[in-house]
């Protein structure tokens, strides 16, 4: 007797290489992994030709961290059966994580598509592989055509619901198809940030210091000087920056894969810019007021500005009410899209409330019977609320019901000219913003996800574990000793039969001699039909549906599906 590792008895000797598998599927299932890789690494020890071993032991590697350790065993599993489409979807899923490799992962993710259309797994893989770089079209397609195989897929729906929010990866500004990691584009996106933060705060707390002693205490040229002497500190400040960028070149795609970083960089050197034209312009303030004190708001309020409008461009970014319709299914069986779906509710909200906020601040200024539209605003909201049925976020509700509650009265307010319908309207809109507070910072506080995009989270369910197909004694003897073997293939006039030669190897794999037309058909689709008959009794049939791909000599078919069946006659049942 003898002690397996998840702490159960059992005798070695008794386990074969795909008992061993499925004992480390189920751990795989169950939350532990180390325990599963040792499961894996016996069951390849017993049968080194087998597939199914290897994509366990990478799998397994993935869920520990190791993501350069899965990458050797999902290619070995590849080497193995290269026609198996949950091989080359273990792999593409390993290499998506190596850096330089992202288009071999997109290969063999597409190889998992021609093998096996009918599984929705390879649809959802390309669909991840594209919205990891932002191509929120392309991924949108590639879920629902896994939608359309498998309607309660749920990473299909979770994803989904990211594509239509326009979701961005934890990484905007790097793209995965580059030959650099991201490490390598993260140390210079830092320091783009640091030196974008570091010069707008010393130019906006110059700018006030220099114009507080100019008119307060009457301490101009001095105040001027220490300002050019502010001017002067910065250049040692980005010079040191620029030095920790070191990749210039991939600065501009940086820029162009995420433009709020642009557009951070960008407003430093115009605020300093301002700042030093300022400074210039300072000596004449009186003929150009104007200019001198526009020049100062853009090295004051630069920062600001961005940040609002970066808000406001966040909150009307995607469709959330066709993302909450898509994970709403999900939600009873997924945490993760419990959590998107309470995430985008607040982007709903918070679309509603800066609606609101227009809406009557123009009835205000123009014409108050005007907020008769307020009615209608927060419609989308609740509807979207209902669908969505999240019930665990108590400020998300409270806030909700502000809102639910200051369109109407705003509207009242406008039409009977009521002074206390806008009161109640407006600040049932103010009470939401400290609402907001508080939920952030109980985010915060407590380290969870907080009610805004970076929260969002994507599905990423293991992939490349499903058991390979395996061929019993009986079906390998008819293969072995069959004096005919029949194979179908398509063809673009249709399905055609042709005679081959044909072996069984070890790992299970057939091994055929056909034809040349037949190798020409399987290079367009590579899905095919072997049948034999018994070779000694002739008293049932087998056929193997498969993958097959041309290798020197031979065709190798990978099998998906086996049939077993009997010929009619007296002799139709088998003992």
């Amino acid at each position: 007797m003898r002690t397996d590792p998840d702490g159960t008895d059992g005798d070695d000797s008794d386990r074969s290489a795909r008992e061993w598998c499925d004992e480390a599927l189920t751990r795989l299932n169950a939350g532990r992994p180390d325990s599963a890789l040792e499961a894996a690494r016996r069951a390849a020890d017993l049968d080194p030709a087998a597939e199914w071993p290897h994509r366990l032991i990478s799998l397994a590697h993935e869920r520990l961290g190791r993501d350069a350790d899965a990458v050797p065993f999902a290619e070995r599993a590849v080497d193995l059966a290269p026609g198996s489409w949950p091989a080359r979807l273990r792999l593409a899923a390993a290499l998506r994580r190596m850096p330089g490799r992202w288009a071999e992962a997109v290969a063999h993710a597409r190889l998992a598509a021609k093998f096996a259309p009918e599984q929705p797994a390879p649809e959802v893989m390309l669909g991840d592989l594209a919205l990891l770089r932002g191509e929120h079209a392309g991924a949108e397609r590639r879920y629902r055509a896994a939608l359309a195989l498998d309607p309660g897929h749920p990473q299909a729906r979770v994803n989904l619901a990211l594509a239509l929010l326009r979701w961005e990866r934890p990484r905007p500004h790097h793209d995965p198809a580059w030959p650099i990691g991201p490490r390598e584009t993260g140390r210079a996106r830092r320091a783009l940030e640091v030196w974008s933060r570091q010069a707008r705060l010393l130019v906006a707390v110059a700018t006030v210091a220099v114009a507080a002693c100019a008119f307060l205490l009457d301490l101009g040229a001095q105040a001027q000087i220490g300002g050019f002497a502010v001017l002067a500190l910065l250049v040692p400040l980005t010079v040191r920056h620029a030095r920790r960028v070191g990749l210039w070149s991939y600065v501009p795609a940086m820029f162009g894969r995420d433009p709020w970083l642009g557009a951070d960089a960008v407003s430093a050197a115009v605020a300093v810019a301002a700042y030093a034209a300022w400074l210039v312009l300072a000596a004449v303030p009186s003929a150009l007021d104007p200019v001198w004190a526009g020049l100062a708001g853009i090295a004051v309020l630069g920062w600001p500005a961005l940040a609002a409008v970066r808000a406001l461009a966040e909150m009307w970014r995607g469709r959330p009410l066709r993302a909450l319709a898509e994970t709403a299914p999900a939600t009873a069986a997924e945490r993760t899209a419990r959590r998107n779906a309470g995430v985008a509710l607040w982007i709903v909200l918070g679309r509603t409330w800066s609606a609101l906020v227009m809406v009557a601040a123009g009835a205000l200024v123009v014409e108050p019977r005007a907020a008769v539209a307020a009615v209608a605003v927060p419609y989308p909201m609740v509807r979207g609320y209902l669908r969505a049925r999240h019930r665990g976020d108590l400020p998300l509700r409270a806030a909700a019901g502000l809102v639910a509650l200051a369109g109407p009265a705003c509207a009242a307010g406008g039409l009977l000219g009521s002074a206390w319908a806008w009161r109640i309207g407006l600040g049932a809109l103010g009470l939401v913003v400290p609402v907001f507070a508080v939920r952030a910072a109980r985010a915060w506080w407590r380290g969870g996800p907080g009610p805004w995009r970076s929260s969002l989270l994507m599905c990423d369910l293991p992939v490349g574990g499903e058991p390979s197909v395996g061929l019993d004694p009986e079906v390998r003897q008819a293969f072995s000793y069959a004096r005919g073997v029949v194979l179908s293939y398509g063809d673009p006039l249709g399905p055609r039969v042709a005679g081959a030669v044909a072996s069984v190897t070890s790992s299970g794999e057939l091994r055929l001699i056909a034809e040349a037309e037949v190798w020409e058909a399987v290079e367009e689709d590579p899905r095919v039909a072997v049948f034999a008959s018994d070779p000694l009794q002739r008293r049932f049939w087998v056929e193997v549906r498969g993958v097959a791909l041309a290798d020197a000599d031979v065709l190798r078919v990978t099998p998906k599906q086996v049939q077993v069946g009997e010929f009619p006659g007296r002799h139709q049942r088998r003992g």
